[in-house]
């Protein structure tokens, strides 16, 4: 389950990418390491029809049967969006487009972890080794609640995004799940504009040379064979 990733990138760059007409996210810093229930920029459907970057918050609604406490961290990586909590948002209107530039999984190895912090170590996945931008299929939502106990009750606007089978690249690390990646502009159009039957066919597995390990701990870890060099993503 992806709950770590990173954007190097400039805002005009994402602009042109979606083709946002409206951004209100103030300035984007040029590179930032996004964690769960932090702020980082989505592209998503307006509610006067406008495309607009914006700067939501990471974590969807958690469904009620799984709530633990009296604060809602939030959902970070959505699986099956069949599942009743999360029909209601399907619509174009709930949709966005996470900008990434690479994305991490822990290493499954158990002697993978920081001598210093004891956290697990991360293997880094990107388009290319020059990092290029890329979107997540992502959801989004206005929201009333505790994010965290400290900060009491508020209004907030979430997302998250859908994760689907892993390819052969991801499977070594992460057995269960890989995010929906988009990686052109008529993907992005898709997702952002078709019906639900349409867009429901972009959650699938990365093709496997769609992604390289950039960055990885010292492991024993067998992978499949290279992929092929990367062409344009267009």
């Amino acid at each position: 389950m992806c709950n770590l990733y990173n954007i190097t990138t400039s805002q005009e760059a994402i602009r042109q990418w979606t083709r946002a007409l409206r951004d209100v996210i103030g300035n984007l810093e040029p590179s930032i390491d996004v964690y769960p229930n932090q702020f980082a920029p989505v592209v998503r459907n307006a509610a006067d029809g406008a495309r607009e970057l914006a700067n939501l918050r990471w974590g969807m609604p958690t469904p009620p049967e799984r709530m633990r406490g009296n604060a809602d961290p939030g959902t970070t990586n959505i699986r099956n969006p069949q599942y009743a909590h999360w029909m209601p948002y399907l619509g174009v209107e709930n949709r966005c487009v996470v900008p990434v530039t690479s994305f991490a999984e822990p290493s499954p190895q158990p002697g993978d972890k920081d001598p210093e912090t004891g956290v697990q170590k991360n293997f880094w996945f990107a388009r290319g080794e020059d990092r290029p931008l890329f979107f997540f299929a992502g959801l989004w939502t206005p929201w009333q609640g505790v994010r965290k106990v400290k900060e009491g009750p508020g209004d907030h606007q979430l997302y998250g995004f859908l994760t689907t089978k892993p390819n052969a690249l991801i499977a070594p690390i992460h057995e269960k799940a890989m995010p929906v990646i988009l990686t052109t502009p008529e993907e992005i159009v898709t997702w952002l504009t078709a019906p639900w039957p349409e867009a429901r066919k972009l959650q699938r597995p990365a093709p496997d040379d769609a992604l390289v390990i950039v960055d990885k701990p010292a492991t024993q870890i067998k992978f499949p064979a290279e992929p092929p060099a990367q062409g344009s993503l267009f």
